[in-house]
């Protein structure tokens, strides 16, 4: 572990490579945007087709297609990040899904989809990452976890379950990698705005969840996006295994 020697104020990440899952919409493009904004090169990583277009819409960004729960294809997309960038500095694994229903109803295929999705997509990409920064002694690690981690939600049996897993994941490999000079934390949000946030929350049940939200609002994207440049900058150095909680105060209820 490098000894502390201060760090850049303006948070920037110059010269910084940063790979981003989930990275084609919603929070993962958020923090892309601000990556990039600060001087860093990105590569968008998600499942959708159009995320080499949305890539080639962004300066110093590439995109590349991938199913996260599936070890090959996460190892060939590692192998393209490294041969056009060179290195890896920032890892941020924002691609996760959610399903609905009460828990005597829930499917065995939506619990499965879920815990491939969140929780063994987010392993698959971290162990990928974490192989690489040992070998380069640094490295910071982001995964998006979620207010519905460490609180019980109606319906979000296999989400809650999921997110909760991160959260342990972060603390297991901050304790291994830490000596190593890699940190690795997670974010939780509360609900976000993103435009899938916006349609699943609008009306009636939204109001009713802000009220029990003591800001008594949802997050916007790019306040996620703020926490992750703070994870990913120097200033955070002396942080790892924790769980940064923006939730506008609903978990301390």
């Amino acid at each position: 572990m490098k000894p502390f020697n201060g760090y850049n104020t303006s948070f920037s990440l110059e010269g910084k490579i940063a790979l981003i899952t989930g990275g084609a919409a919603g929070i993962g493009l958020a923090i892309a945007k601000l990556f990039i904004e600060k001087g860093a090169k990105v590569a968008l990583i998600d499942k959708s087709e159009m995320v080499c277009d949305i890539a080639n819409n962004l300066k110093n960004a590439i995109g590349i297609q991938c199913d996260i729960t599936h070890s090959p294809s996460v190892s060939q997309m590692f192998e393209k990040v490294v041969q056009h960038y060179g290195c890896l500095d920032i890892a941020v694994n924002s691609a996760g899904i959610v399903a609905l229903a009460p828990a005597e109803l829930l499917s065995e295929n939506d619990w499965d989809l879920t815990m491939n999705v969140n929780l063994k997509g987010t392993f698959l990409v971290c162990q990928c990452a974490g192989n690489l920064m040992i070998k380069q002694g640094k490295g910071k690690i982001i995964n998006m976890a979620s207010q519905a981690g460490i609180i019980a939600l109606e319906q979000h049996a296999a989400y809650c379950a999921s997110k909760a897993a991160i959260i342990g994941l972060t603390q297991v490999l901050a304790l291994e990698w830490s000596p190593k000079g890699i940190q690795t934390n997670a974010i939780s949000p509360t609900i976000v705005l993103t435009e899938l946030g916006k349609k699943a929350w609008e009306g009636d049940k939204g109001d009713e969840m802000k009220d029990k939200i003591p800001a008594r609002r949802f997050a916007d994207p790019s306040e996620i996006a703020a926490c992750a440049l703070f994870l990913a900058s120097e200033a955070s150095d002396m942080i790892t295994g924790h769980n940064l909680v923006i939730d506008g105060g609903y978990s301390i209820q």
